[in-house]
């Protein structure tokens, strides 16, 4: 993977856990590739405008070749941010979990990059609606960190957890679908149970950096 775009989701600074843990894999990547290219975006601490009526009416228009600059001017920022998605080899998401979900930044950057005729595609068969994703050969990481425990694959609280399911199914409808997850859990728990937790993933992270 030679071009990274790496998207900062959480709304902390320097407290922040999840952008910690990116860090690790980024310098780690960084110093196995030192020739290749990465990009970030801020969606955390900085604004990713709601979608709106007017994007809507922008983003479906009939003829989008001959659109008005108006609407032009409605999907200026969603443009630069599919183009910067198309445009690397490997997505790296580093996001808390905020009850139970991501954080609004980051559930407005995927409505944005959510484009017909850009990353997805749509035809009726019979009346039904038939979706075809137009992302090819991209892979994510998610890098993630929970206040709670066991909200990973098989924990008990599982079925709580609509962080990793949004982000794979959005993902994949556009048609990445080669993702990875690696969580801390348990900030809001013991001392040393978070400090097992965020070591591992360390481990994790560290051994991805060699292989992506």
């Amino acid at each position: 993977m030679s071009k990274i775009l790496a998207i900062h989701a959480s709304p902390r600074g320097d407290r922040s856990h999840s952008r910690r843990l990116a860090e690790v894999f980024l310098a780690a990547w960084q110093a196995h590739h030192p020739q290749a290219r990465l990009t970030r975006r801020e969606v955390g601490r900085a604004l990713i405008p709601p979608v709106n009526e007017a994007f809507i009416a922008a983003a479906f228009h009939p003829e989008p070749e001959s659109r008005p600059l108006s609407m032009q001017a409605d999907l200026a920022l969603s443009d630069e941010l599919v183009g910067e998605l198309l445009g690397h080899d490997l997505l790296v998401i580093s996001t808390p979990m905020h009850n139970f979900s991501v954080p609004s930044g980051l559930k407005a950057w995927i409505d944005q990059i959510v484009r017909l005729g850009l990353t997805f595609n749509h035809s009726l068969d019979n009346g039904i609606a038939q979706y075809e994703p137009l992302v090819k050969g991209k892979k994510a990481l998610i890098i993630t960190s929970r206040g709670g425990f066991g909200f990973g694959p098989g924990g008990e609280n599982e079925a709580m957890n609509h962080a990793d399911p949004l982000l794979r199914t959005a993902l994949g409808f556009i048609g990445i679908e080669d993702i990875t997850v690696i969580a801390a859990e348990g900030e809001e728990s013991a001392e040393r149970t978070f400090a097992v937790s965020s070591a591992e993933a360390e481990q994790r992270l560290l051994a991805l950096s060699r292989v992506l």
